[in-house]
C-alpha cells in the first residue's frame, strides 16, 4: 500500500495463492476506507493505487524488472536465508534486496550471497501505514549506494528512514523497546506499580512527549540546553541507574500477573483483540494526521 501510494507498481508474491488473494482483498478494503476518511496517502485515488498492485505466484516473474524487493516472510532465519538464496540466483546487479526483519543480523541473513552489496535490512514498524519509521541496517559489505537508494525510496513513499551505521543485535528501536520492557517488568515484579498503572505512565506520561520529540531533545529542552541538563541531573541519573536490577527472567508468576491485568482490560479472544488493534490503528492514524499538520517552529 505504501509503495503504491508513491506511484510504484507493486507485485505481491507468496507460495500460497490464498495468501495473495486475501491480501489483495484486504488492501482493497483498507484503501477504500482510508479514502473515505480522508487519510489516503499519496496523490493518486484508491482505484489508481489498487491498479498498481497485483499478485504473482512465480517468484522469477514477480521480481522481473524490479528496482526494490521487500521480503516480509515470518521471522525465521532459515526461511529468510532460503528466500534470499533463491533471489540471489535470479536478480540482476541493480535491484535492492531488502528484508523487513526486526532483529535478525544482516551478517547472518545475507551471508554468502553473490549480490551482498545490494542487500540491506529495511525494518518497518507495525503498523507501517501509520508509523513511518524504517530502520536501515547494512551488512558490512552493503554498498553505500544501496543505503542511499533505499533511504531515498523510503522518503519518497512518506516514511521516516534512519541510518543504523553498523549492525547490532536488536537494531535501535527494539533495543530501546526492550530496555523499557525490562525495567517495566522489574517494577511490576517487585510490586512497585500495577501493570495497568505502569502502562499509564507511558501512555499518559512519557509517550505524550515522545510522540513528538525523542529522549535526547527532551533532555535538551528540560534544562537550559543539553550540557546544562547533564550538569544538573547526571549524578541523579547515575544513582538511579545503579539500582536497576539484572535482565529479567520473565518468571511465570509475573507473566500470569500481567496476563490477568491485560485480560481484564482487553479480553484475549480474537474479536476483542481485533477491535482493540483497530482502535489503536485509528488513534495512530489521527496522531499521524496531527503530526503532519504541526510543523516545527
Amino acid at each position: 500500500m505504501l509503495f503504491a501510494s508513491g506511484g510504484f507498481e507493486v507485485k505481491l508474491y507468496d507460495i500460497e495463492q490464498e495468501q495473495i488473494t486475501n491480501a489483495l482483498e484486504n488492501i482493497r478494503k483498507e484503501l477504500k476506507m482510508l479514502e473515505q476518511s480522508g487519510s489516503l496517502k499519496g496523490s493518486l485515488s484508491a482505484e489508481q493505487q489498487l491498479s498498481l498492485i497485483s499478485g504473482c505466484s512465480n517468484i522469477a516473474e514477480a521480481v522481473e524488472g524490479a528496482m526494490h524487493i521487500q521480503e516480509c516472510v515470518p521471522e525465521n532465519l532459515d526461511l529468510k536465508k532460503k528466500i534470499f538464496a533463491q533471489l540471489d540466483r535470479i536478480v540482476d546487479d541493480r535491484v535492492v534486496l531488502s528484508s523487513s526483519t526486526s532483529c535478525l543480523m544482516p551478517s547472518m541473513l545475507f551471508a554468502g550471497l553473490v549480490h551482498v552489496k545490494q542487500c540491506i535490512v529495511a525494518h518497518p514498524v507495525n503498523p507501517p501505514y501509520y508509523v513511518p519509521l524504517v530502520e536501515l541496517v547494512p551488512h558490512p559489505e552493503t554498498a553505500p549506494a544501496t543505503m542511499d537508494r533505499t533511504h531515498a525510496l523510503m522518503k519518497k513513499i512518506g516514511q521516516s528512514p534512519v541510518r543504523v551505521l553498523k549492525e547490532i543485535d536488536g537494531f535501535v528501536l527494539n533495543r530501546l523497546q526492550y530496555a523499557i520492557i525490562s525495567e517495566a517488568w522489574r517494577l511490576v515484579e517487585e510490586g512497585v506499580v500495577t501493570p495497568c498503572d505502569l502502562d499509564l505512565v507511558m501512555s499518559d506520561g512519557l509517550g505524550m512527549r515522545y510522540a513528538f520529540i525523542g529522549p535526547l531533545e527532551t533532555m535538551h529542552l528540560n534544562a537550559e540546553g543539553f550540557l546544562n541538563y547533564c550538569d544538573r541531573y547526571s549524578e541523579g541519573m547515575n544513582r538511579v541507574l545503579k539500582t536497576f536490577g539484572p535482565v529479567p527472567e520473565f518468571s511465570r508468576a509475573t507473566v500470569e500477573k500481567v496476563h490477568q491485568a491485560m485480560r481484564m482490560k482487553v479480553p484475549d479472544d480474537p474479536r476483542h483483540l481485533a477491535a482493540r488493534r483497530q482502535w489503536r490503528d485509528d488513534c495512530l492514524m489521527r496522531l499521524a494526521k496531527l503530526k503532519s499538520q504541526l510543523q516545527p517552529q
